[in-house]
């Protein structure tokens, strides 16, 4: 029995330390964002830009050196690897360019993806058990999705500002959560 108590301590602990360190890089994320947010950003594009290159140089790798794939599968990969690695590198070349792109199209992306998101709640609300919230919910995420529309760099700009203040918090959270968690 003291085994089992051993192996639960253990476990114990090591979800308080990952809860603690967690909440630490949150909390640093948070701050960078709010104190920094158009650096961070490019950082955060930069590491996008670099996975992109990274995975064109895989998929490069699958078209040239597959032996199982047949003519049109290995020239797929090896356009679709060449693609990212150019998008990467002009990534790169112009990073604060292509951080202002990137904020624009998920501004646009997230304003689309609200307005469906209200269009498909007003069409269930006859089988919701909250009609009024229903309604008030897809009213909004439409608005908000045409307001990001109509301005999505503004709107990137404000969704990144509350990634900060939510990174900040919940990493706060997480602390306390590791802190006070108890088998």
């Amino acid at each position: 029995m003291s085994h089992i108590d051993g192996t639960a301590r253990t476990f114990v602990k090591s979800l308080r330390t990952a809860f603690i360190v967690g909440g630490i890089l949150s909390i640093i994320l948070g701050i960078l964002i709010l104190i920094w947010p158009g650096r961070t950003a490019q950082v955060a594009t930069g590491i996008i830009a670099a996975y992109t290159i990274v995975a064109g140089i895989v998929y490069l790798a699958l078209g040239i050196f597959s032996r199982t794939k047949g003519g049109w599968s290995r020239l797929g990969h090896i356009a679709l690897g060449a693609l990212f690695v150019i998008v990467g590198v002009v990534a790169f070349a112009n990073l604060a360019a292509f951080t202002a792109s990137f904020a624009i199209f998920l501004g646009v992306l997230v304003g689309i993806l609200w307005i469906i998101e209200g269009a498909v709640s007003l069409s269930v609300v006859g089988q919701s058990s909250s009609r009024g919230w229903t309604i008030a919910f897809a009213v909004l995420s439409i608005i908000a999705g045409v307001m990001l529309l109509f301005s999505p760099l503004w709107g990137a700009f404000v969704l990144w500002w509350l990634l900060g203040i939510s990174a900040f918090a919940l990493g706060i959270v997480n602390i306390v959560r590791g802190l006070s968690f108890r088998p």
